[in-house]
């Protein structure tokens, strides 16, 4: 048996022992927004240090626990805290958390993230709707022995986020006065800040917002065949962009100055979707 697979089996016999709760919807919350988290009604919270062989989040802003609950009538797994490629594990860790949460029943997957600003119309604290994506130096989690069992081995990538959910995404933000901006979202490897010679070649490129997660996710995901939307917290403008030195303290005060608009977006999205 493939390794990677079996390691993702035996995460999910794990946690098929400690709860049955069948969840419609997954959300990755991002740094800074795991106060999200308080909006569910919670069944059952699982620390990833009790799955066997899990990795676990290592980062300020990432408690690192799975939540089982319920957001209205919507049965929900929530992942306060992810797990990045720039913490040291393979991006098969990386993206392990994606693939149990589409075996233990998860649909749709709604990915958050804390970006950086590439767009020079963008202010912190401003919200964008992820539309496509670029990965810059991250490792594609699909390289290897594909694994039969979770998709084909040429997955195609031509929409990865769903233009439903992003219909319903607009209408939340309209009906409830958000400001809500649209773009393409970069993932780079991290833990280092983007340098300003990165940051114009990723504005070359027609990248809006840059992060170190979120891609790889959506990769995975999509070869599984979930639906995919995701929300970036634009925290700070990228280097090059203000005279200000970029700092993790930086991102996290933006995440909470936006946090009322967000948990507003996000629980309005997943009503709106239907489960």
């Amino acid at each position: 048996m493939n390794q990677v697979y079996e390691k993702l089996m035996g995460c999910c016999e794990c946690v098929r022992k400690k709860t049955d709760f069948l969840p419609k919807a997954a959300i990755v919350l991002g740094s800074g927004l795991g106060d999200y988290a308080d909006n569910i009604a919670v069944e059952y919270e699982l620390p990833y240090s009790e799955i066997d062989n899990f990795p676990v989040s290592t980062v300020p802003g990432h408690a690192g626990k799975f939540i089982f609950g319920y957001i209205d009538k919507v049965p929900v797994v929530c992942m306060k805290g992810r797990v990045h490629y720039y913490e040291g594990y393979p991006v098969s860790d990386v993206v392990l958390p994606i693939r149990l949460m589409r075996l233990l029943g998860t649909e749709v997957l709604f990915l958050t993230n804390a970006a950086g600003g590439v767009n020079t119309s963008f202010h912190a604290g401003d919200l964008m709707m992820i539309k496509d994506h670029i990965s810059v130096f991250a490792p594609n989690p699909l390289i290897g022995s594909n694994i039969e069992e979770l998709g084909t081995r040429f997955p195609d990538m031509s929409q990865v986020y769903d233009k439903e959910l992003q219909n319903v995404i607009v209408k939340a933000a309209k009906d409830n006065h958000i400001f809500l901006q649209e773009g393409v979202y970069a993932q780079l490897t991290g833990p280092s800040f983007e340098s300003p010679a990165e940051i114009r070649m990723l504005r070359g490129l027609g990248c809006d917002a840059v992060g170190m997660s979120t891609v790889v996710e959506a990769i995975a995901a999509n070869h599984m065949g979930m639906r995919i939307c995701g929300i970036s917290c634009i925290c700070n403008l990228a280097a090059g962009m203000t005279d200000k030195p970029l700092s993790h303290e930086e991102v996290q005060e933006a995440a909470d100055m936006s946090a009322p608009n967000f948990k507003k977006l996000v629980t309005e999205t997943v009503r709106g979707i239907g489960l």
